[in-house]
Parts: C-alpha cells; structure tokens; sequence
C-alpha cells in the first residue's frame, strides 16, 4: 500500500466531502502516530460524522475508514494529472435535454437605400450603432481603418479614467482594418460585422496577446489557442481593438490594475464581472463587445453602465478557449448599444463549434419572422412600472401576471457555483496560492471543497425540479419583463436581454430586463428591439466631459 502524505491527506479528504476543523484536529493528533501507510481511522471518521450529517455504529466507522483510506489514495493520484482551467468534466448540462436539436437559422442584414454620411464629429461617429456602421461601410462613407483609428484613439484618451482595458491590440486592430478595407474594396461579400471595432472581455483567449483573468496571479498569462467566439468574429470580418477588464477570476469590477469605471459616474464601479466590455461600450470606445455570465456578469454591468446585453440561452455559444468559473452555469453573450446589434453579433457567434459539448446549433432568425403584436408577455405583480407597461400594450403586447419559483433557486444556485468553481480552480488552492485572486476566492475556494459530492449532486436535482417549475411557467407565455430573476434564470439556461429605460435621479441608468423561451432569442430580440424603437432610452450618452483620471499623489 503507498503512503499517503499529510499534505494530500489534507486535500483530499476534503475533496470528497470530509472535512471541517474538527476533522483537521483529528488528522493532526493521530498522523504522527500512525504508519505513513495507514490514513484513515475509524477515530477520525467519528470525528467527522458530523460534517456528513451521519451517525455510524463502530462497525460502520471501521468499514468507511478502509473505503476512505482507498479513496484518498485514488484522489491523491488523480491530484498528480494536468487539469488545468480548460479541462472539462465529462458531464454536461443542457436546459432542454430531450428537445430536437436544429439548424444554425439565417441572419440577414439589409442597410437603408438612402445615404448615411459619416457624421461630422468623431464623438457621433463612435457612438453610432453598429447597423448605422455597417451602412457607412457598405456605402463606403467610411473605411474600417478610419474607424478602427477612431476607436483607438477613444482607447487611449479615455481609459486613464475608465480602467476598462488590459490589453490595447492596436497592431493586430489596424491590420484587421486594412485587410477588411482590401475586401470592401474588391466589392466581395461581407456581413454586418466586416470592419467593426470590438472589445474581447479578458478571459476569452487570443493568441500574441495576454490573456489575464483579471487576477494578479495570471497577468503575464498567454495561451496559444484562440477563443472560438474570438475565431467567428474574425471570421465575420470584426476587428479586435482591445482585451477588455473583468473582475479578477470573473467577479465583480475590481481587477489587478483598480476599479474599471461607470462611464456615467466615475466614482462608481462599473458592476461586473463584464466589466471592462461594458464601460467600453457605454462609453464609445468600441462598437460592441462580448462579455459572459455566470451569475449576472453581463446583466449587471449592462444595467450600471446602460448597455443592451444579452445573456443567451445556455449552449448557444461555445465556450472554447475562455476561461473556466462554472461549467453548467458559463454563457457568453454580446454588449451593445442596442437590440439589434447584439442580434447581429449574436449571429456570428452561436452554435455548436465540436470543441465546447454543450454548445448547440439552435435557429435563429433575424430579422424575427413573427409578430410582436398578440404576443403574450408575462410579468410579475408589483415589479413593472405602469410606464413600461403602456409601451408593451401599445406595441401589441398581451401582458400576463406570473409567479417565479424564486426559492427553489435560492437554495441550489450558490452550492453549485461554489463547488464548480473550486473545482475549476483545484490546482491553485492545492498549490495554496491566495494572491492575486481577489480578496473573496482564496476562501470561497478552501469552503467550498468541504461541500459533499452527494450534496452538490443534490443541489442539481433540486435544479432538475427548478427547470420543471420554469417549464410550467413558460407554457402560458412567450417571454416576460422584469422579474429579478438572476439566480432563476441562470440555473435555467433561459435568454434573457438587458436595457436601459431610463436614469435615476442622481443620472444613473435604469435598465430593464425580457427573458426568453429557451433558444427563443429571436422573439426576445425583436420585442427589446421594438422598446428601445418606441422609447429611445438606448440612444442617450454618458457625460465624457468628466472622464478625467484621478491625480495620484
């Protein structure tokens, strides 16, 4: 029999779910007693009975300690093997497991017959929308080499005060314009994208660029391969103007280089942890950007910095190539300046790619072939203002009361992250490394690997009973509003866009939220769209006169 160290006797007895300080203590009282060869005791099991919230007869505690001592050496060897942050389980979620999977659909983009000009000022120019510069582009009343350098120089003006960016790809960027000025030029076909400056949140991975996380720990971090979302911009002619802050390992909006600001108060974070994209783009710094989402990291910052973001429905996009938090939780989605640019970026982006298991060809149509007219549209009683209910009863819309399954969530959402994230992360903790994390992960980390296997397991069946509940509820509709539903939703896999309708006293944005029928990002969009059409909250500007960066003693 091999020996077991205390080290790994340590990581891996909390592994599989036994541990706490009472366990620890054990450990420590008999481990220079015993034989290197002899792990587990039944003394140490009764010890830590309560951890499993099980009570054993001795006969039992002597059977488990044999079974445990086996499984710890199993897990020790397992701890020797590579498996980084792109390794995946072999298990995968899917919202919809039994529902026929489909073809990618058709997005088609048709600019307006009349003339749009390149506006005067370079401040209209880099707020417009990326349909408005598509058009110019098609109509040749800009290059994307004008643009892109309109762009960068925004990047650099501005991100003193904003802390939006890690990365300035301002070589590739001006490269990528002149190969997409050579296609125009040759009068081949090209999409809506072709030429488009965009911002790549700092966990998606592209190669000769630094790929950081956000974490201190990972700043000098590069990966040879390349993201598929990245390789489907590139692919649709969009040009990469920048490596886009997050919160460290994908929380909140403080990352290793400060605080990334609100565009529209720079005293305030962005929200995160997506938070880099979303202050870039509220602040006309680029056309778009891609943000992802575990928990409310393309929702929140989109709502701070009043932005469109779409979260998709779960396995929409691949996930290949960025960074791992949450396997049956990550999504990645667009942040735009409105509706209809995340759903011609959405366009590019989806579907199944053979390297991400859960990513899935679903249609998707654009524009929507439906009408929004006698669509039913549920909402929550109390939560929708009478304002926002005119607007979607003038457009057609039938509103439906609902009622969400708001606890079932609250008691599943946080074990599964946890456990997954911890997970995903295993190597670190073991190598106990607690710089450079955040401040919150190190221990989130070291909590989370005494959550049981049978506990986390529990927690998704609770999850399988959610998803049914939310079936039940999306029967009577077609999509709803508002709903505070993060947690929900997020287990769910449902789509959900997120706008701006209006500001606070104070001049923040508000923002409002449409959830979808699962792969119902079509209606979804259509009906956002419709919104910001009748309302045009989307189009009001941040005050870049007070961009200034803080002098720093």
């Amino acid at each position: 029999m091999s020996s077991v160290s205390r080290r790994d006797l340590f990581a891996t007895a909390a592994a599989v779910g036994v541990g706490g300080a009472m366990f620890q203590r054990a450990i420590a009282a008999t481990a220079a007693a015993q034989p290197p060869d002899t792990a587990i005791t039944a003394e140490m099991v009764k010890a830590a009975e309560w951890v499993a919230g099980v009570t054993l007869t001795d006969a039992e505690r002597k059977a488990v300690a044999g079974a445990m001592t086996r499984t710890l050496q199993s897990v020790a060897q397992l701890n020797k093997l590579e498996l980084g942050n792109s390794v995946p389980p072999a298990i995968h979620f899917a919202p919809t497991p039994d529902a026929p999977k489909g073809g990618r659909g058709t997005v088609t983009f048709a600019p307006k017959p009349a003339l749009v000009l390149r506006p005067k000022a370079d401040d209209d120019l880099a707020f417009s929308s990326v349909a408005q510069l598509a058009t110019m582009l098609i109509q040749k009343s800009i290059s994307s080499t004008e643009l892109t350098k309109v762009y960068l120089a925004r990047l650099k003006k501005y991100d003193p005060a904003l802390l939006c960016v890690v990365s300035l790809t301002e070589e590739l960027a001006l490269k990528q314009a002149a190969e997409a000025d050579k296609v125009i030029a040759a009068r081949k076909p090209f999409g809506p994208l072709h030429g488009i400056p965009w911002a790549a949140k700092d966990l998606i991975a592209y190669p000769g660029y630094k790929t950081t996380w956000g974490a201190g720990h990972f700043k000098e971090q590069t990966l040879k391969e390349k993201a598929t979302v990245a390789e489907r911009l590139d692919a649709a002619g969009a040009v990469l103007a920048c490596k886009s802050t997050l919160g460290a390992l994908a929380m909140g909006d403080v990352w290793f280089g400060g605080t990334t600001k609100n565009p529209w108060n720079i005293k305030q974070g962005s929200s995160g942890s997506s938070a880099g994209t979303a202050s870039a783009v509220a602040a006309g710094l680029v056309a778009f950007g891609i943000g992802s989402e575990t928990l409310g990291s393309i929702v929140s910052p989109s709502t701070r910095c009043g932005v469109t973001g779409l979260r998709p429905t779960f396995g929409r996009v691949s996930r290949h190539g960025c960074m791992t938090l949450c396997w049956s939780l990550d999504k990645i989605g667009p942040m735009c300046r409105s509706a209809e640019d995340c759903a011609l970026v959405f366009g590019a982006i989806h579907g199944a790619d053979g390297k991400d298991a859960t990513a899935q060809d679903r249609p998707f149509d654009w524009p929507y072939r439906g009408k929004i007219d006698g669509l039913k549209v549920g909402f929550v009683d109390g939560m929708l203002r009478d304002d926002d209910k005119k607007v979607l009863e003038g457009l057609g819309a039938k509103l439906v009361p609902i009622t969400l399954p708001y606890q079932a969530a609250n008691r599943v959402v946080n074990i599964v992250l946890d456990v997954e994230a911890a997970t995903a992360f295993d190597d670190i903790t073991r190598a106990d490394v607690k710089e450079g994390l955040g401040a919150s992960w190190p221990g989130l980390f070291r909590r989370a690997r005494f959550v049981s296997a049978v506990d986390y397991l529990k927690a998704q069946r609770a999850r399988t009973l959610l998803m049914a509940d939310m079936a039940k509820v999306m029967a009577g509709i077609d999509l709803y509003v508002g709903g505070s539903d993060l947690q929900i939703t997020n287990l769910t896999g449902h789509p959900t866009v997120c706008l701006p309708n209006g500001f606070q006293k104070n001049g923040s944005p508000t923002a409002l939220t449409f959830t979808g029928q699962l792969y119902g990002e079509s209606a979804l969009l259509a009906v956002a769209k419709a919104y910001q059409d009748a309302t045009g909250h989307h189009l009001k500007r941040p005050p870049q006169d007070t961009w200034v960066a803080e002098k720093k003693d």
